[in-house]
């Protein structure tokens, strides 16, 4: 695939996608001269590489199984121990940087294309058009600013550095950016949504759910406001994308286990875009089908079955006094040489030939980058975060959730969650360690969320292992981990399915938590993040790989 370089030329801000319209640098461009040029070009303003392989592996959802597993490369080592990424992959960061900014490039030339071509023509209605240039844009900067950056916060984030918001197409051969800070990006991605939701439809799309619907923008809002710590605004725009009968937006997770149960019809449906659950549809350059599904690659860091019976699915099951058997769509299970996973069928796994004689190509996938399901758990998350009064509304969009995934007689086992039981089973657990794994972890965050052990924190607990389960292989379990200051370890698994030695931690907010900018990027001047002094960096890899 052709790539067309702005400057960052050396920053890697690759416009993949529009060199059908930006064919030559920076003067002899095709004119983007009709509103059908300006809707072509914005189908290239969504991001075509995934960050989820990236941020997956750096959670606490995968585990190491050993070097003797040989189903791993330097590139998924590297992010796995949380080093500085060098290896090249078409899912390392310095290809989720240009995917980002080659979208952000897109929708800056969109929105030019709709002033000139609303000032040669007042009579023309673009605010669609520039809607979902203004969304495009601002979900580009929000991906780059959560997987680049310390997450957002009231306290650190004016001092924090950010990434580069772009605003305007470039015009000149080596332009300077500054970072910024995250509390400056932030402000500016609101500003785009905010500009941007009153006009958005879906009028003019063929497939609706592939841009930024209504529904979709809702989402986005909900989320970004949860990110930005104003929880009376994610609440108001979570129900706005829900509605006023939130079950008839979830995914229907009783159909699905009626279904032929084999692994490719269930992640087709899964990704389906007649699917009211499934607001926002992305295709991507990825593995993740392959990684999160029946396959061996990067087998060698697997969501096993440890992980599933200890912090996830079969662990946090017993809060509603269920088990694997009670989910609609039980978790599967995978043993074999080499081979340890516990998971969700969810993403495919597509393959695009460039040379079907040779068989090679790329690895592709499709996923929801916003799900009602999602929606629901945040809008949960953000009426916890409002305070007590609120912890009911939080309380029924557990249960909503729980119903809708789990099966089972309600009268012999009770699906039903409340502020009781929450306390009383988080306050029996300990919280977890590297060698003994428990549902519980330490919540570090800046905002307040009350003393350990008390209903807040239970109840955030157990929202945020609620959405652990929803997210499960779609990379925003790390966003997550960086909010809320969550401590995570690195152990190695023994033959016999258990923990037994640590090598290494991710501490509450670790200077590692903020992916490393691209080396091209930095050596274009933009400033690195910050890291540990290389001594302590020495010994944290040395005690990893030896």
């Amino acid at each position: 695939m052709k790539k067309i370089f702005y400057t960052l030329v050396l920053a890697t801000l690759v416009l993949t996608g529009c060199d059908k319209f930006l064919d030559k640098m920076p003067d002899n461009r095709a004119e983007i001269d009709t509103p059908e040029k300006i809707r072509a070009l914005l189908v290239s303003a969504y991001p075509s590489t995934d960050y989820m392989l990236v941020t997956e592996f750096m959670s606490d959802n995968v585990d190491d199984y050993g070097k003797n597993n040989p189903n791993t490369d330097r590139f998924i080592d590297q992010v796995f121990a949380w080093d500085d990424v060098t290896e090249s992959d078409n899912e390392d960061p310095e290809s989720v940087w240009g995917s980002c900014y080659g979208a952000v490039a897109c929708a800056n030339e969109a929105l030019k294309a709709i002033d000139l071509l609303t000032e040669q023509d007042p009579t023309l209605d673009l605010r669609a058009e520039r809607a979902e240039a203004l969304l495009c844009r601002a979900y580009g900067h929000f991906i780059l600013v959560n997987v680049f950056c310390m997450a957002y916060n009231s306290v650190t984030s004016t001092k924090d550095a950010g990434i580069p918001y772009i605003t305007d197409p470039e015009t000149t051969l080596k332009p300077a950016y500054e970072r910024g800070n995250v509390a400056d990006v932030y402000e500016k991605i609101g500003k785009d949504l905010e500009a941007a939701l009153p006009n958005v439809s879906d009028k003019y799309y063929t497939v609706p759910k592939y841009h930024f619907n209504p529904k979709a923008a809702y989402a986005f809002a909900a989320r970004y406001y949860l990110y930005h710590e104003e929880w009376d605004k994610s609440v108001e725009y979570a129900t706005k994308c829900l509605g006023a009968e939130p079950a008839s937006m979830l995914r229907d997770w009783a159909y699905q286990a009626t279904m032929t149960q084999k692994y490719t019809p269930i992640v087709e449906h899964y990704i389906d875009a007649n699917l009211n659950c499934n607001l926002l549809l992305m295709t991507a350059y990825s593995k993740m089908g392959l990684a999160f599904g029946p396959y061996s690659v990067y087998s060698r860091y697997a969501h096993g079955n440890y992980l599933a019976e200890t912090e996830t699915g079969l662990a946090i099951a017993n809060l509603w006094n269920g088990g694997n058997s009670t989910y609609y769509m039980p978790m599967k299970i995978y043993s074999a040489t080499n081979l340890d996973k516990t998971i969700f069928w969810k993403l495919p796994y597509l393959f695009e030939y460039t040379d079907p004689v040779a068989r090679i190509g790329y690895y592709r996938t499709v996923y929801p980058a916003f799900a009602a399901d999602q929606v629901l758990l945040e809008r949960a998350e953000a009426n916890i975060l409002r305070g007590e009064e609120h912890y009911q509304e939080a309380i029924d969009d557990m249960n909503l959730w729980v119903k809708n995934i789990a099966s089972g007689d309600e009268e012999k086992l009770p699906r039903t969650l409340d502020i009781t039981r929450i306390n009383d089973w988080f306050n029996n657990m300990r919280y977890a360690v590297w060698d003994t794994s428990r549902v519980k972890k330490h919540l570090n965050p800046y905002f307040e969320i009350g003393a350990e052990g008390g209903t807040k924190e239970n109840m955030l607990q157990a929202v945020l292992a609620l959405k652990r389960i929803e997210q499960l292989g779609q990379g925003l379990r790390l966003f997550d981990i960086k909010r809320y200051g969550i401590e995570i370890h690195r152990r190695i698994i023994n033959a016999a399915g258990r923990p037994y030695r640590q090598t290494g931690t991710l501490t509450a907010h670790d200077q590692r938590q903020a992916v490393q900018i691209p080396k091209k990027v930095r050596d274009a001047g933009i400033t690195a993040n910050p890291r540990l002094l290389e001594t302590e960096v020495t010994e944290m890899i040395t005690n990893y790989h030896e």
